[in-house]
């Protein structure tokens, strides 16, 4: 799968990176991860169920022993492919994650993997709320 830890950017404005301090050594994160008080299991199952229904991604490979997932994200209107790496990683009592977004053809992106990485949080977010009861 993806190395969070040693992988680089490229220099093109076409990626987006979401990762807690310090796990990327070559990268600076755009934003820093959101942290979770559920388990890194639990946190990602939800992720899991989330990016297997959303419909523009595809070839869904996923490592339950890793707690890692990549996709290929296919746009709606010209239907570009983005590469998609996630991973689930403890942090303390809880949990956090890493993604990465990145175009495959282009130099800009016009935010879509921003974009991408913003919705699917936010949708984790609340699918975490919804199944600790605080959301109907």
């Amino acid at each position: 799968m993806f190395d969070f830890a040693t992988f680089e950017r490229s220099s093109k404005p076409n990626d987006y990176l979401v990762a807690p301090q310090g796990l990327c050594q070559q990268a600076v994160p755009d934003a820093d991860a959101p942290v979770f008080r559920q388990s890194a299991d639990a946190v990602f199952l939800n992720l899991r169920g989330l990016v297997k229904a959303d419909p523009q991604y595809k070839n869904v490979l996923i490592n339950d022993a890793q707690l890692e997932l990549s996709a290929i994200a296919v746009t709606k209107v010209f239907r570009f492919k983005d590469d998609v790496n996630v991973a689930v990683l403890p942090e303390g009592e809880g949990s956090t994650l890493a993604i990465y977004s990145r175009s495959r053809v282009g130099h800009a992106d016009f935010g879509k993997n921003r974009q991408r990485i913003e919705a699917l949080i936010a949708a984790l977010q609340k699918e975490i709320r919804i199944a600790e009861g605080r959301v109907a």
